[in-house]
């Protein structure tokens, strides 16, 4: 298995403002999931900051990683916005600034710091959320089992988040990756074999 087994994100979406010699630098952190999340959000961005000098961005999830300097000096903004990112160990992350050129350059040091604290600003004061991985598991059961699972369940610290009752009980859970194969044997045991067990997705939470 690659996949990391916890991961740190943000919760919510954040910006901050940072001015300097002038030049404003507004920075917007969101939590996206992929790519397409990203350049909807810089599609956003640059509608509503049409008249921004540069809009330029870093972002890193669990598939891909880029930055962009957008038109300022190579390894100005786009890395130390990412450096930011990286600070703060965030995956899942899209940090964009964008920049209101004042009439005062501020050359390549000063702008790479800029580019940098108004990330890390933006970051700093996002809220961050810890999700660890889990594998989801579809549970088939008679109703003499059950209280067997949830008792198995609560003792481990995993999650029975759906449960549905028919001519069986089906219950929809999410088990850490460290745990699946203890629990997996526990509910064997609990139940005498008679259980089956889909395993779905692989998600964070």
């Amino acid at each position: 298995m690659n996949k990391l087994k916890e991961i740190k994100v943000i919760d919510k979406k954040y910006e901050t403002e940072l001015k300097e010699k002038n030049s404003r630098f507004i920075g917007f952190a969101f939590p996206v999931e992929n790519e397409e999340e990203v350049l909807s959000r810089l599609k956003d961005l640059k509608k509503k900051y049409y008249d921004a000098t540069h809009h330029c961005f870093a972002y890193k999830t669990l598939n891909s990683q880029k930055y962009s300097d957008a038109g300022e000096p190579a390894g100005t903004a786009g890395i130390r916005i990412y450096n930011a990112i990286e600070h703060f160990n965030l995956t899942n992350t899209l940090v964009v600034v964008v920049r209101y050129f004042g009439g005062t350059k501020l050359g390549v040091g000063g702008l790479g710091k800029a580019y940098y604290e108004a990330a890390f600003s933006v970051l700093e004061k996002a809220g961050k959320v810890d999700k660890k991985l889990y594998q989801k598991i579809f549970i088939k059961v008679d109703f003499q089992y059950v209280q067997k699972i949830y008792q198995a369940f609560n003792e481990s610290g995993n999650k029975i988040i759906n449960t549905n009752y028919s001519d069986k009980v089906e219950l929809e859970c999410l088990i850490t990756f460290d745990d699946l194969q203890q629990i997996i044997s526990i509910l064997k045991e609990a139940t005498n074999g008679r259980v089956k067990l889909t395993l779905a997705e692989m998600l964070y939470f």
